[in-house]
C-alpha cells in the first residue's frame, strides 16, 4: 500500500497502554484520510449519546496520503471527536509539524481513548510511546507549554497542546501547535482536557511511503516554488486573509455589534492595509510558501498573529476598532487555547443581551479592558458568568430566555464565522448546512454570490455552488489533508491535487472520484447527527433566526430594509437536499446511501429513524 503507512496508533490513557493496528487498503481507498478516516472511526467506535467530555469519547489526529509530503501547503492535520460544543461530529484542521512527524513515525492516525488519573503528555517516537507527567505544565498557557516542550525535545518535533481553556473544558477550546496555529473550534481542546491530556509530542525517523518518490519530489518542490512566485506576483500575503475586511464593510457583510450591523465608519482601522503597516513578523504552516500569519504587537507589546476572522469577531463584532486592542484579545485567546471566533461571538452575544436589558451586567460594546477580563474568567470558568461564557452563546441564550436565542449567532451550537449574511442567501445556506456548525471553511460562497450572481436571489444555482464547494473544501482538502489557500487565493489549479494523490498512492483518481468521496463523507456526518438526534428536522440546517427578523434589517446603507425571506430560504434548502439526494428532513435517502456504499451505516441509522426511498 503506497501513500499510506497502513497503520494507526491506539493509546489508552486509562491503562497507559498502546498498540499499533493495521487498516485495510479498502478502508484507505474508501475514506482516504483526514476527515474521512475520522468520521468513519467515530461512527464505528462511539455509542450514541455518550458524554463528549467523558472517557468514552475518542480524540483523533488524522492525516491524509499527501500530509507532510513536500508539496504546496501539506503541513496540515485533522483533529476530531464527538463535539462537546454541538453534540454532533466535530473536527478542525491546523498547521503542525505533527503532519510530517506522525507519518514518519509510521502512522496515519492517532486514536486517544480513556482518561488519565493525573495530567499527562504523550511522547511518541516511532514504535515507542511514553506517558509522562504534565504537572509542571498543567495550568500553563499554550505559549509557555510549547516553549517548555521545545526546550526539552527541540523544535523539529511535532507538538499539539492545550491551554487553560482546554484544561477547564471550555466548550470551544482548541488544539494549539507551532505557537500560532490552532484548530478544532468545535471543542477539540476541551476533549483533550477532559482526558487530562496536556500535549502530544511526536518524533518520527522513518520515511513517508510514496509510490513514485522521484516524481513526487520533482512536482512537489517545483510547485512550492510556483505557488511562491504567484504569491509574490499577486502580493496576496501583503494583507493575507484580512484583505477582505474593507470589501465586506463596503458590501454590508461585516459583523458589527453581534451582527446587528453590517458596516461601520471606523472599519478601515482594522483592515488589511493597517494590519500590514503594523506587521512585525510573518509566519506560516509547514510546506507553505504563501504565509498568512501576520504578527503585530498588541497593546501590551506582545507579538500576536492576526487574520480576518479574529480581527472581525474580536474587533468590529465587539465594537472595538483599535487594532492593538484587538490584538490583545487575540493573544489571550491563543494563550488560553480558546477559539477566537466563538469567543468573539459569545462575548458579543453577552454585550447584546446586556444592551437590550435581557440580563444585568456591566459589559458594553467597545470595552476592550472588560473583554480581556471576561476572557480570563471564561478560560478559568470563574464564577457563574465565567461558566456561562465557557458554554457558548446558545446555552447562554437558553438560560437567559426572553427570545434571546434568535440573537445567539450560531448554527448547531457553533458560533458564526465572520460573515454577516442577513441578506446573502447562499452564504446563509453554507452556514446552515455546514456539518460541524457555522464554519466558513466548508463553502465560502460569498465572493461568488456577490460578484457573479444576484445577491438577493434564491436560485438553485446557489445550492449547486454550495454543494460544489463542500465537495472541494470539506471533502477533498479535508481528506488529503491539505490547505485550500493556494486554490482559493492564488488560483492554483484543482487538477494538481489528484496529481499529488496519484503520485503518492499509485492510483489513477480524477476530481470526480474526490467528489464522490466528499458526498460519502457528508452523508456519514449527517448520519452521525441523526443517530445522536433521531428527531432530526430541517430547521437544524437553518441560519440564525435574527436574519429572518424584519426588526434586524439595516436602517441605512446598501441593504437597508433587506433581510432573508424564510420561505425562500426553505426552498433553497430543498434544492440543496435534492442535489445531495437527501429527503425533506435533510437526511440521506436509502437510494443515496446505497449509491455511496453506505449500506451498513444505513441499516444502523434506520434503527433510529426511517430513511425514505
Amino acid at each position: 500500500m503506497f501513500g499510506w503507512n497502513g497503520s494507526l496508533l491506539r493509546v489508552d490513557l486509562t491503562t497507559k497502554t498502546y498498540h499499533k493496528e493495521p487498516f485495510t487498503e479498502d478502508f484507505a481507498h474508501r475514506w482516504v484520510g483526514g476527515r474521512g478516516f475520522a468520521v468513519k472511526i467515530l461512527w464505528d467506535e462511539l455509542k450514541p449519546n455518550i458524554d463528549p467530555l467523558g472517557p468514552e469519547n475518542k480524540f483523533i489526529v488524522s492525516l491524509g496520503p499527501i500530509s507532510g509530503i513536500p508539496a504546496p501547503n501539506t503541513g496540515k492535520a485533522v483533529v476530531a471527536a464527538k463535539s462537546p460544543m454541538t453534540g454532533g461530529y466535530g473536527d478542525g484542521n491546523l498547521g503542525t509539524m505533527v503532519a510530517e512527524q506522525l507519518r514518519k513515525a509510521g502512522y496515519d492516525l492517532l486514536i486517544v481513548e480513556g482518561k488519565s488519573s493525573s495530567p499527562v503528555y504523550l511522547y511518541i517516537k516511532d514504535n515507542n510511546v511514553e506517558f509522562l507527567p504534565a504537572e509542571e505544565i498543567w495550568g500553563k498557557g499554550s505559549f509557555d507549554t510549547n516553549a517548555w516542550l521545545y526546550e526539552k525535545y527541540g523544535k523539529r518535533v511535532g507538538v499539539l497542546n492545550i491551554g487553560q481553556a482546554g484544561e477547564n473544558m471550555v466548550l470551544y477550546a482548541v488544539v494549539r501547535s507551532m505557537e500560532g496555529r490552532a484548530g478544532g473550534r468545535t471543542g477539540m481542546g476541551a476533549v483533550m482536557g477532559s482526558k487530562l491530556l496536556k500535549a502530544v509530542v511526536v518524533e518520527g525517523t522513518g520515511k513517508i511511503p510514496v509510490a513514485e518518490p522521484e516524481l513526487m519530489k520533482k512536482i512537489g518542490v517545483e510547485d512550492l516554488k510556483k505557488v511562491h512566485d504567484i504569491d509574490k506576483k499577486t502580493r496576496w500575503s501583503v494583507q493575507g486573509t484580512d484583505a477582505v475586511f474593507s470589501w465586506l464593510n463596503d458590501v454590508a457583510a461585516l459583523p458589527v455589534r453581534n451582527f446587528r450591523e453590517t458596516h461601520h465608519r471606523d472599519a478601515w482601522k482594522l483592515d488589511g492595509e493597517r494590519l500590514n503597516e503594523a506587521r512585525v513578523a510573518t509566519y506560516g504552516c509547514p510546506n507553505c510558501t504563501m504565509h498568512c500569519g501576520i504578527a503585530i504587537r498588541d497593546d501590551e507589546g506582545r507579538e500576536t498573529e492576526m487574520d480576518y476572522e479574529n480581527i472581525a469577531l474580536l474587533g468590529s463584532n465587539l465594537g472595538i476598532f483599535e487594532l492593538k486592542q484587538v490584538g490583545s484579545l487575540n493573544y489571550l485567546c491563543d494563550d488560553y487555547g480558546m477559539d477566537t471566533m466563538s469567543a468573539g461571538g459569545t462575548l458579543a452575544f453577552y454585550a447584546d443581551a446586556v444592551a437590550h436589558g435581557i440580563i444585568e451586567g456591566d459589559f458594553r460594546f467597545g470595552d476592550a479592558q472588560a473583554a480581556k477580563r471576561l476572557l480570563g474568567m471564561t478560560a478559568r470558568r470563574e464564577g457563574e458568568l465565567g461558566n456561562m461564557l465557557a458554554d457558548g452563546s446558545l446555552r447562554m441564550a437558553k438560560k437567559f430566555g426572553h427570545d434571546s436565542e434568535a440573537y445567539a449567532m450560531q448554527v448547531k451550537g457553533l458560533e458564526l464565522a465572520a460573515y454577516n449574511c442577513k441578506f446573502i442567501p447562499g452564504m446563509a445556506l453554507a452556514f446552515g448546512t455546514s456539518p460541524i456548525g457555522a464554519h466558513h471553511k466548508e463553502a465560502w460562497i460569498i465572493s461568488y454570490e456577490l460578484n457573479h450572481t444576484v445577491r438577493g436571489s434564491y436560485g438553485r444555482d446557489k445550492a449547486e455552488k454550495v454543494v460544489e464547494l463542500q465537495r472541494i473544501r470539506g471533502g477533498m482538502f479535508e481528506s488529503l489533508v491539505s490547505c485550500r489557500f493556494p486554490w482559493i487565493e492564488l488560483g492554483w489549479d484543482l487538477e494538481n491535487y489528484p496529481k499529488y494523490f496519484n503520485a503518492a498512492t499509485g492510483l489513477k483518481w480524477t476530481l470526480e472520484d474526490f467528489w464522490n468521496l466528499g458526498d460519502r463523507i457528508y452523508a456519514l456526518m449527517k448520519f452521525f447527527w441523526v443517530r445522536e438526534i433521531p428527531q432530526w428536522d430541517r430547521t437544524r440546517d437553518y441560519p440564525p433566526m435574527a436574519w429572518f427578523d424584519k426588526a434586524n434589517a439595516d436602517k441605512k446603507g446598501p441593504i437597508a430594509g433587506k433581510i432573508l425571506e424564510r420561505k425562500q430560504y426553505d426552498e433553497l434548502l430543498s434544492h440543496y437536499y435534492d442535489i445531495r439526494g437527501w429527503d425533506e428532513r435533510g437526511i440521506p435517502t436509502r437510494k443515496t446511501a446505497e449509491r455511496l456504499h453506505l449500506d451498513d451505516e444505513m441499516k444502523e441509522v434506520e434503527k433510529f429513524t426511517r430513511l425514505e426511498s
